[in-house]
């Protein structure tokens, strides 16, 4: 659901997927996340989940 947003807003990301990328795991484990999708801002600030609220700040 949050790639389908990003898509719909046309707004850029680039995707890891952990599936194809499994170093990408326990780099998301060491800064704390234990779900995905985990969306990382320019700004530094990041979040897991679908959180169409912090999204639409996006777009």
């Amino acid at each position: 659901m949050t790639k389908k947003f990003l898509k719909q807003h046309q707004i850029d990301f680039i995707e890891h997927n952990i599936d194809e990328q499994p170093e990408y795991v326990d780099q998301l484990k060491a800064e704390g996340f234990m779900a995905t999708p985990v969306v990382k801002l320019p700004n530094g600030n990041a979040f897991s989940g679908f959180r169409p609220d912090r999204l639409s700040q996006l777009a």
